[in-house]
């Protein structure tokens, strides 16, 4: 048995944790900087990075306590090494580093998307590769066939916005506040979800990629409009995401057969509506829905233990040169769409 320290502070979560190869999660902390960002709309990149220098080191000192274990006892240090926010990336991962050399122990530059991807095979024991990945988040919309660790093939990815940068920039013209996502999710529990006529971009079309963009901009003119409801707009809205990213998943899973269960991972994941319409898209392919928990959806150091337990499990480990990368993705080889830039 192997246990790993996972460090995450990406975007503005501050977490660490303690999980060993059996998946027990021993202990772990998170503090969210909504009362910092929120004034702003948005997450303000300077305060996020400023707020991860104060809190990291309270909060690893406060995971190790509750686990009654000290750093000699650790395995192996993880750490976030991106994508993200640099500023942020490299409070996290400077602190792994001084904490492998400190205690010498091997350091695991986790990218963050893989602890996404590899998240749900902490909770689901039985989940074998190769699954199909919905992999959706504030700064990621992406389906990939996750086959093994580090072993990645794009299927689709945004060719402008992700779904849940289109969920806080709706919150943002709605006057719903931020974190965006969940305050769209709570108001549009009061709307009607066909009250409002939004488009749906690409869905029908045989191109595999999301869109969101020009949601995002018929929202911002029915809003200015003022002829419906902020609850039918937020209903609205969510309905049209969901319809996306069913239609595009709809094809994913129609080209990968060999996919052993469809699984959704990311911020985004935590939404009901897209959790429901997803089990039932799982449904009608005969395949296992796995979801993380809740609180395993969103940024947490959790599942970057995780990633670095199954990664060590691997021997795969980093030297204490490794960089900090603003940009990372899964799959370096795949291509590259159009409009997607350095984000496909």
């Amino acid at each position: 048995m192997t246990l790993i320290l996972g460090l995450e502070s990406s975007c503005d979560e501050t977490a660490a944790a303690l999980v060993d190869s059996d998946r027990r999660i021993l202990a772990h902390r998170v503090a969210g900087q909504e009362a910092e960002h929120g004034p702003f709309g948005g997450v303000v990149p300077e305060i996020a990075a400023r707020a991860h220098v104060d809190r990291l080191a309270p909060i690893v000192a406060g995971v190790l306590a509750d686990a009654g274990v000290s750093l000699a006892d650790v395995d192996a240090v993880a750490a976030t090494a991106g994508p993200g926010l640099i500023g942020g990336v490299m409070v996290g991962l400077v602190t792994g580093k001084a904490l492998a050399h400190a205690a010498n122990k091997p350091l695991i530059a986790v990218n963050h998307l893989e602890g996404h991807a590899l998240s749900p095979r902490l909770v689901e024991p039985g989940l074998a590769f190769p699954y199909l990945l919905l992999l959706v988040s504030g700064g990621h919309c992406q389906l990939l066939l996750v086959r093994g660790v580090g072993d990645y093939r794009r299927l689709a990815t945004t060719i402008d916005d992700a779904a849940g940068e289109a969920f806080d920039k709706t919150a943002k013209l709605l006057g719903l506040g931020y974190p965006g996502g969940p305050a769209v999710e709570r108001i549009a529990q009061d709307g009607n979800p066909h009250a409002v006529p939004l488009p749906r971009p690409l869905v029908g079309s045989a191109e595999p990629h999301f869109s969101f963009a020009g949601l995002k901009s018929a929202v911002a003119r029915a809003a200015a409009s003022e002829t419906h409801s902020v609850p039918d707009l937020a209903a609205s809205f969510q309905q049209a995401v969901v319809d996306c990213l069913v239609d595009r998943s709809r094809i994913a899973l129609t080209a990968c057969p060999e996919a052993t269960a469809f699984v959704v991972a990311g911020g985004v994941a935590a939404n009901g509506a897209i959790r429901t319409a997803l089990t039932d898209l799982a449904a009608r392919f005969d395949r296992p829905f796995v979801a993380p928990p809740l609180w395993l959806c969103t940024d947490n150091g959790a599942m970057i233990a995780w990633a670095g337990a199954e990664r060590f499990a691997a021997g795969l480990f980093d030297d204490l040169s490794v960089a900090a990368r603003p940009r990372w993705p899964l799959d370096p080889a795949a291509e590259t769409v159009r409009g997607a830039g350095v984000k496909a």
